[in-house]
């Protein structure tokens, strides 16, 4: 497994990170897909064994568990310095605990960190963008999260453009702690990220940490195959429901290519984000061991121009969403 570089900083991590989303117990939260510290287990040793050493998670996975989950199971098997431990606020099953003011933010690091059952966190990023709390008190509560020793680095995920340049200038401004990386919802069959804040992340040196590659697995099977976890996500059908024509004829390309060079959907679609600029490592997640595998099994793969050309040919706008 390579390291990337994260931007321009002197973080580096492996070239897949795993998002942790799935470990977690299905009771607590939202999630009934999620799988409990037993069925975790195996999985995140194998992505240990493989070379992975990026994990992503969050305050609000599972209500914390997804947390606990790794705190009990990774110090087992790793070193702390032997991995790259990301986590993120903003959401919490509280109302009263929601957002990005200092009161919150303070309370949610020593929280995680009380769950990952570690002293510090390598990268911690805002989940969202708080419309109510003035992201000065946001970016300087951060910076002192920092300074404090409990985040090595900070990131964010899924807001505007005009969002993440405002913080950007804001800490510059003060002397503050600035994001490292941004984790924004990139793949084949949501593309708006390439309008605006890809290319305002190349240009100021953030790296890119894309979650949902696969589109939730849409991109990893036929057009009209379901999965049981297909069938239970909720965040699913207000993600994809607006452009189902369009994005069908993306899959069904994917599927042709796939067909043409003998390899699984989910190696052309990670193919495709991969060898985009500026990405450091998209974010997988898998419920069963053939599915790490068959992800695994594609990091050698490099798409030619013409097919890169056929697979985003079908691509029309669509109404951002996941912010």
């Amino acid at each position: 497994m390579e390291r990337k570089r994260i931007g321009k900083s002197g973080l580096f991590v492996s070239e897949l990170c795993l998002g942790c989303m799935t470990f977690g117990e299905s009771k607590r939260g939202n999630h009934a897909w999620t799988l409990p510290e037993e069925q975790s287990k195996p999985l995140i040793r194998q992505a240990l064994d493989a070379g992975i050493d990026f994990f992503d998670t969050a305050n609000v996975y599972s209500d914390g568990s997804s947390e606990e989950i790794l705190g009990r199971v990774l110090w087992k098997w790793v070193k702390r310095d032997e991995i790259v431990l990301a986590t993120k606020v903003f959401g919490d099953e509280d109302p009263n605990w929601r957002g990005l003011s200092r009161r919150i933010i303070m309370r949610q690091i020593d929280n995680s960190l009380k769950r990952l059952q570690t002293d510090y966190v390598d990268l911690y990023q805002i989940h969202r963008w708080d419309p109510v709390t003035p992201i000065e008190e946001t970016m300087e509560a951060l910076n002192d999260v920092v300074r404090a020793g409990k985040a090595r680095y900070i990131g964010a995920s899924s807001m505007y453009a005009w969002q993440f340049a405002k913080a950007q200038q804001v800490a510059k401004e003060n002397g503050w702690t600035r994001f490292t990386s941004m984790q924004n919802q990139v793949n084949l069959i949501y593309r708006e990220e390439e309008r605006e804040m890809i290319p305002l992340c190349l240009d100021q040196g953030v790296g890119l940490i894309p979650w949902s590659p696969i589109a939730r697995g849409k991109l990893a099977r036929p057009v009209g195959i379901s999965t049981a976890r297909a069938e239970t996500d909720n965040v699913l059908e207000n993600m994809y429901s607006n452009t189902i024509d369009a994005d069908n004829a993306v899959i069904s390309n994917v599927e042709a290519i796939a067909q043409e060079i003998s390899r699984p959907m989910v190696q052309v679609a990670l193919a495709w984000i991969r060898q985009k600029e500026g990405v450091a490592a998209p974010i997988i997640g898998y419920t069963r061991s053939e599915q790490f595998e068959q992800m695994l099994g594609g990091l050698d793969l490099v798409l030619d121009q013409e097919m890169i050309d056929r697979l985003e040919a079908p691509y029309i706008p669509h109404v951002p969403v996941g912010f």
